[in-house]
C-alpha cells in the first residue's frame, strides 16, 4: 500500500510539472536578486509575499539567534555530557533495547528516515520522527504542540507503550542502580542522586546543545554573495513570494510555530490523524498540525506527519496543485469535526523550472555536519 502511495505522489508530481506554463513574476533579474538580497542588510530585500492573517506579528528569515536555556535549567557542560549519555541509553527503555537515539540518529539528520518509527516489540507509531537539530528554538513539542517544554518532551516518548514503554520511576531506578553514573551526576547536579527531573533536565540540555553551524544561506544574507547559485537565488526569492512559503516558514527557525491545516488529515480513512484536534478538543483543530522548521530539512526526510511525501520535490510539487482538497466530500456540512484546508493554500502555478528552484534553495539550508560519536556509557 505505502510503495502504491509513493508511486501516486510521483505521477501526480509529473503530471502537475508538466502541465504548467511559465508565469514569471518575480519582476528582478537574477543579479539583482543576488545584490539585495547578498547585501548583508535585510532592509535591502524585496517585500515579501504574505496572507493578512500572517502580517502582524511576522518575522522574516534569517540566520539563527544565540540559543536560550531556561532560568531552571541553564547550560554547563557536565549536564550537557549527562544528557548526551543518557540519549543513547537504551536503559531507559522497557526493552532496554531502545534509546532515544534509536529514532534521533545523528547519522540520519537526528530522525530515522523511516515513514514512522519502530518502538517497543517492533510496533509502529502514527507520526514521522522530527529531526532534533535546533529543536530547541522551539516553542512546543511533537505534531500537535502537546508539549510545552523541551523537559516535559523528554518524558514522553520513554513513557509511550508504543516507543520506549517504561514509566520514568523505572527509568530511574534503572539509571541509579549503575553506580559509575553517580560521578556524572555530581558533576552536573552537585550530588549523586539520580532523579526523573535531573533526566530529563540533562537530556533536554543537551537537545538544545544541537545547534546547526551556519549553513550556505546563512552565509549569503551574511553578505557572501557567491555562496549560492542562481537557481538557489531564484528559489530563495519564491519562497518568499510566489510559492507562498515564508508564510509559514517564517523566523529565522524556518517556522512560525503555528498550527495548520494543509489538507492531509486523511479524515474518514485508515490513515486518519485529527492533529493538534487531539490535545485541545476544538472542533476548528482538526487536522491542524505544527509547521516544521526547515533548517537541516534535507537531510530529514521522508516529509510531513506521515512520512508519505519521500522527496522534498514531491512536497513543493503537492503544494503546487493546492494540496488535496477534503471538503468536497458529500459529509463536510453535517459533520462538525470534518477539517477544513487553510485558506493559505492553494494553487501556486509554479513552473517546473521553478519548484526545482525551490527544491535547490531549500538544500542550502542543511549542513549536514553536526554528527557525532555516540557517547560511551556507564556500564555497572
Amino acid at each position: 500500500m505505502k510503495d502504491r502511495y509513493i508511486a501516486f505522489l510521483a505521477v501526480t508530481g509529473i503530471i502537475c510539472l508538466l502541465s504548467y506554463t511559465s508565469n514569471d513574476s518575480t519582476g528582478y533579474t537574477v543579479e539583482e536578486l543576488r545584490a539585495l538580497y547578498g547585501s548583508g542588510d535585510q532592509s535591502k530585500w524585496p517585500a515579501p509575499q504574505l496572507f493578512d492573517e500572517v502580517k502582524k506579528d511576522f518575522q522574516d528569515i534569517g540566520p539563527l539567534s544565540e540559543m536560550s536555556f531556561p532560568e531552571d535549567n541553564l547550560y554547563s557542560e557536565d549536564k550537557m555530557e549527562l544528557g548526551k549519555m543518557l540519549f543513547f541509553d537504551p536503559r531507559l527503555s522497557g526493552s532496554g533495547q531502545i534509546s532515544c537515539a534509536t529514532c534521533h540518529n545523528p547519522e540520519i539528520g537526528w530522525s530515522d528516515g523511516s515513514r514512522v518509527s519502530l518502538g517497543h516489540n517492533k510496533q509502529t507509531g502514527t507520526r514521522n520522527a522530527p529531526t532534533l537539530m535546533n529543536i530547541g528554538y522551539a516553542k512546543t513539542f511533537f505534531w500537535d504542540g502537546r508539549a510545552a517544554t523541551l523537559e516535559e518532551q523528554v518524558k514522553a516518548p520513554i513513557e509511550n507503550p508504543i516507543e520506549m514503554n517504561l514509566h520514568m520511576s523505572m527509568a530511574t531506578k534503572n539509571i541509579s542502580k549503575i553506580k559509575e553514573y553517580k560521578p556524572f551526576f555530581v558533576k552536573a547536579f552537585g550530588n549523586g542522586e539520580v532523579t526523573e527531573e535531573k533526566i530529563t533536565k540533562a537530556i533536554a540540555t543537551f537537545e538544545r546543545s544541537l545547534i546547526s553551524p551556519p549553513s550556505r544561506f546563512d552565509q549569503f544574507v551574511a553578505g557572501k554573495k557567491e555562496a549560492l547559485t542562481d537557481s538557489e537565488i531564484n528559489g530563495l526569492h519564491l519562497f518568499r513570494t510566489k510559492a507562498n512559503c515564508v508564510n509559514c516558514h517564517n523566523t529565522p527557525y524556518f517556522s512560525d510555530q503555528k498550527f495548520h491545516n494543509l489538507g492531509l488529515s486523511y479524515y474518514g480513512t485508515q490513515y486518519e490523524d485529527l492533529g493538534r484536534y487531539v490535545v485541545t478538543k476544538k472542533n476548528e483543530d482538526v487536522g491542524k498540525f505544527k509547521t516544521p522548521t526547515l533548517r537541516e530539512v534535507s537531510v530529514s526526510k521522508p516529509y510531513m506527519h506521515n512520512g508519505f511525501f519521500p522527496e522534498l520535490a514531491n512536497v513543493v510539487m503537492m503544494y503546487n496543485t493546492g494540496m488535496m482538497d477534503e471538503t468536497s466530500k458529500e459529509n463536510s456540512i453535517n459533520d462538525p469535526k470534518f477539517p477544513h484546508k487553510s485558506g493559505m493554500v492553494e494553487k501556486l502555478n509554479l513552473t517546473d523550472d521553478e519548484v526545482f528552484d525551490i527544491v535547490a534553495f531549500l538544500k542550502t539550508l542543511s549542513t549536514n555536519r553536526y554528527k557525532i560519536h555516540p557517547a560511551v556509557l556507564p556500564k555497572s
